[in-house]
């Protein structure tokens, strides 16, 4: 049951990374500190479809 997700910057809301998760045991949005290349620095992102 693990599904493909796409992570996006919350400043620049450009898809940055791709990961997967079971959509049955985590049923709440990820939300990952990741480092955006367009932006230059580190921000949350978050789940989106």
């Amino acid at each position: 049951m693990r599904e493909i997700i796409y992570l996006s910057c919350g400043d620049c809301k450009r898809r940055n990374y791709v990961n997967r998760r079971n959509k049955k045991k985590h049923t709440e949005k990820l939300t990952i500190s990741k480092y955006c290349r367009f932006c230059g620095k580190h921000t949350e992102h978050k789940e989106t479809k």
